[in-house]
């Protein structure tokens, strides 16, 4: 099993070079906080469109199946998961009741429309399982909510490198200087964080392979056996990656890095071109289609 391949979550895609990697990280930064602040109070159809919309824009920017095809895999299915037991589950509201008086002493006729309301508030109701629309409606938001959150991120990850991000994010955050805000350590250390994921996934991949390797059975030793040997895989774990950031600082060290303020560091040039503004542009469409017909009832 090879983890940089087969879960390329948080990876940056440096070839094929599509238009979105071509985009500037400051507009992509700020489509992704489009798509994650415009679910919040919008309706399921707008939830939809959301989900829509990055399935076009991983369509469009022909992204490699081979990359996309394991993450979408497993996020499509725990959101599909995840709508159906939403789905299926009781909304709260059918409660039952017992009427006050008896009902001898009610002669008077129900209502036609009570019985109306219900059957088309009752969607499905068959066997042991009831659908109503408000089940129905909670099951696309969380579901729609848990692939756009998750997918969005993974995107802008995937089509922007390390340098890109902590490039807009350092040239974003320049105001907070003026208060002392130690901008560039913060940038820097996330630039630091993001490199390092590969290198968590490459010490997972070899510990995994050597325990592969020894064909250890599980049944044999027991739980209490079973959970030593995990709980020592987990230890060498540590140590390795305490090790490769010890390595890390070494090396920054000896180039005579001691301070991000004391030493100016060229992350990338940032331009904006005709395809960011028109990626601006599509923005402005997006959220005046979001204020007008995506908000919630």
């Amino acid at each position: 099993m090879d983890l940089l391949r087969s879960l390329p979550i948080g990876l940056y895609l440096e070839k094929p070079v599509t238009w979105l990697h071509k985009l500037d990280p400051r507009v992509k930064l700020a489509w992704l906080m489009s798509f994650l602040a415009a679910p919040l109070l919008a309706n399921p159809e707008w939830r939809l469109v959301l989900v829509g919309i990055l399935l076009l824009l991983t369509a469009f920017a022909a992204i490699p199946t081979r990359v996309w095809r394991q993450q979408m895999g497993w996020l499509l299915a725990l959101s599909i998961l995840v709508f159906i037991i939403t789905t299926l589950t009781p909304d709260g509201l059918a409660t039952s009741s017992q009427p006050r008086f008896p009902s001898a002493d009610l002669n008077l006729p129900q209502p036609t429309s009570y019985h109306y309301v219900v059957a088309h508030y009752v969607l499905l109701d068959k066997f042991t399982f009831t659908i109503t629309r408000r089940s129905l409606e909670l099951g696309i938001r969380v579901s729609t909510l848990i692939f756009t959150l998750i997918y969005s991120t993974n995107l802008y990850l995937l089509t922007t490198a390390p340098e890109e991000i902590t490039a807009g994010l350092d040239e974003l955050m320049s105001p907070l200087r003026r208060f002392k805000i130690p901008v560039t350590e913060i940038v820097l250390t996330l630039t630091l964080s993001l490199r390092f994921i590969p290198l968590v996934l490459e010490e997972v991949q070899n510990l995994a392979r050597s325990i592969r390797t020894r064909a250890i059975n599980w049944q044999k030793l027991g739980i209490k056996r079973s959970l030593q040997v995990w709980l020592m895989v987990v230890e060498r774990l540590l140590d390795n990656l305490l090790m490769r950031a010890e390595q890390i600082s070494i090396a920054m060290d000896i180039r005579g890095f001691t301070s991000a303020n004391e030493h100016r560091v060229e992350w990338h040039l940032l331009r904006l071109g005709r395809g960011d503004w028109i990626a601006m542009g599509i923005l402005m469409l997006f959220w005046w289609g979001r204020l007008t017909w995506g908000n919630g009832n």
